[in-house]
């Protein structure tokens, strides 16, 4: 439970701070590996939501790209792209404090493409129906890096 209020504590003081209320905890044998609240009102970067700051800083301490050994806890049920990192990173556990529903009365954060009760129905669309424009580019050399991957990976 410790963790679970030292996430919400992390969250609320970066709201104070000017940042949005969210925050991430990556356990690992009960010692706190990484910690980080939501940066992007303070970096204008739109990727450093808590849970993918917290998990480059854990990866980079653990010097791994798996963690699994880990619990982590995030403030709220993950975005798309926090959801995705989570899996890749494959922890033991993830405890969420609240989820989207809870908070919609006192939060929203809606983009031009992106908005939370609608994204997740985006994914299941075909590229081409989707709000964000897509077209591909193809190019003859588009395989060759996949190629050598598999030749130097014996795959």
């Amino acid at each position: 439970m410790e963790f679970v209020q030292k996430t919400i504590d992390l969250a609320y003081n970066n709201v104070l701070n000017g940042g949005r209320p969210f925050a991430t905890i990556i356990v690992k044998d009960n010692e706190i590996i990484s910690e980080s609240p939501n940066l992007v009102a303070q970096t204008n970067d739109p990727t450093a939501h808590a849970e993918i700051v917290a998990i480059r800083e854990a990866c980079k301490k653990l010097n791994t790209e798996h963690l699994t050994d880990c619990d982590i806890y995030i403030m709220a049920s993950p975005c798309p792209m926090c959801l995705g990192a989570l899996y890749y990173a494959s922890p033991k556990n993830v405890y969420y404090v609240t989820t989207r529903e809870e908070y919609a009365p006192f939060y929203s954060d809606d983009r031009k493409y992106f908005e939370l009760n609608t994204f997740y129905d985006e994914f299941s669309k075909p590229i081409q129906e989707r709000r964000l424009p897509m077209k591909q580019s193809y190019h003859s050399d588009a395989l060759t890096p996949y190629q050598k991957w598999k030749d130097l990976n014996n795959v």
